[in-house]
């Protein structure tokens, strides 16, 4: 986790309404013509072994809809259709732009002190069935922040159904590399809002464990949902060696906390469906022991990440409301890291909050409300901020305009589906001081693009 400050303090930049929508008129034209320059028959994966658009998995993509929870559930193979191998294969990339209302002090390589231009992300995704009841979600990307390659997203599954007293059980094996992304929601960290954001702009210091293992650790478990009801899942994560991180584009500097031994995770929730209602809570979390900047000298630390978590959503043939909630609090125990000096106290707690609301309407027009917050003991050595502090609080708002998402794209191209997006991030705290903490907004403009 990078602490680089790209604040400079009084460097304040106003957003005119001509600037905002020249880049509007610039990002989208870059998105058309690359849709324009695409083959006609590069589009998502799961939509061609379906035979269906987005819309059948879900509101505003990636947020899913009761038929996409299954299709993952399922171990993403479901639908009839019989598609050649390099059909399951699909293609992203996200033109955009960053402004901050500060220019940056220390900005990425290749990159100004503010008004950004990026290809965020590039990826290339494997997604659908491998071989009778095993699916996969296999994804590849090249960071155009950081100007790397590696991978990203993994999750493949094993999954089957039976029944037991009359009453339907879907269990499945999965495997994957980060906590919480085999998850069925969308408030658990991998999936939850917002679901893309500038690389650029800096971000707070603190994380939670359970948020920062992705693409750092393999992990193997077992789910089970009984009677479309009460969802259960045991999975254990396991550190990457040096070689392995190497080789799949994870530089081990980068790797923070090395698990010492299995980490264990687990996932519970209760979910009810009636008529045009659909709500879903529970709990997750994760136990790791871990050598402090992978330095093994010291002993290890002990991280305890417990989730508490709600969905509901509410869809009507003009409308889709979702309301998410999460806490996570984390108990530090920071023995290791004492003894090495990167830690002033022997132990913290650190709490993460996440709650937002959004509404599609016409399954075109999308706007979402965010709030989040990261709460916890001060310990300067081990957070590297101005007064030791990790708090900070942020609102992100955003509207999104999927023109294709209800009809399908024209008829020359009927899955056609990108995603614009502008998103604005203010800061009433940021890394425990409100002094400067508003230098930080971000005003964020993306076109998603699946191709």
């Amino acid at each position: 986790m990078s602490l680089r400050s790209r604040k400079s303090a009084g460097a304040h930049a106003r957003i005119p309404g001509a600037w905002l929508a020249g880049w509007v008129v610039r990002l989208t034209t870059a998105g058309v013509l690359l849709m324009i320059a695409a083959p006609a028959d590069a589009v998502p994966a799961f939509a061609r072994q379906m035979g269906v658009g987005c819309t059948e998995c879900h509101t505003a993509y990636p947020q899913l809809n009761a038929f996409g929870r299954e299709f993952k559930l399922m171990g993403y193979t479901l639908g009839g259709a019989k598609i050649p191998w390099y059909q399951r294969f699909a293609l992203m990339t996200t033109p955009s732009l960053t402004h901050t209302n500060a220019d940056l002090e220390d900005p990425p390589e290749d990159f100004g002190p503010n008004d950004n231009f990026a290809f965020t992300q590039t990826s290339l995704f494997y997604g659908g069935r491998v071989a009778g009841k095993v699916g996969a979600l296999l994804q590849a990307t090249y960071d155009g922040v950081e100007k790397v390659f590696g991978w990203d997203t993994v999750d493949v599954r094993f999954a089957d159904s039976i029944e037991i007293a009359n009453k339907p059980l879907v269990y499945g094996i999965d495997v994957n590399n980060n906590p919480t992304v085999q998850d069925l929601w969308n408030t658990t960290p991998a999936w939850s809002f917002p679901f893309s954001s500038s690389g650029i702009a800096e971000t707070p210091a603190a994380a939670t464990l359970i948020q920062s293992l992705g693409q750092q650790v393999i992990g193997a478990g077992a789910y089970a949902l009984w009677n479309e009801l009460l969802y259960l899942e045991v999975s254990g994560y396991h550190r990457l060696d040096d070689g392995t991180l190497r080789a799949l584009g994870v530089p081990p500097a980068d790797v923070a906390a090395e698990i010492d031994g299995v980490a264990p995770y687990w996932r519970a929730a209760l979910q009810r469906e009636w008529g045009p209602h659909y709500l879903a809570g529970g709990t997750f979390g994760l136990v790791a022991d871990t050598f402090p900047a992978r330095n093994r000298s010291a002993g290890h630390d002990r991280f305890t990440d417990i989730g508490l978590d709600l969905q509901y959503q509410y869809s009507v043939p003009r409308g889709d409301l979702a309301l998410r909630l999460s806490w996570i609090g984390e108990q530090q125990d920071l023995d290791a890291s004492r003894r090495l000096g990167a830690a002033s106290n022997g132990s913290n707690r650190l709490t993460a909050v996440n709650a937002n609301v959004s509404y599609l309407y016409d399954q075109t027009w999308g706007a979402t409300a965010g709030y989040a917050e990261l709460r916890g003991d001060a310990d300067s050595a081990y957070y590297g901020t101005e007064d030791g502090s990790p708090d900070s609080r942020w609102v992100t708002l955003q509207l999104d305009w999927l023109p294709f998402n209800k009809h399908g794209g024209p008829a020359q191209w009927p899955r056609l589906n990108p995603k614009l997006s502008l998103q604005y991030i203010t800061y009433g705290r940021f890394d425990g001081t409100t002094r400067g903490a508003s230098d930080n907004d971000t005003l964020y403009l993306q076109v998603w693009l699946l191709l």
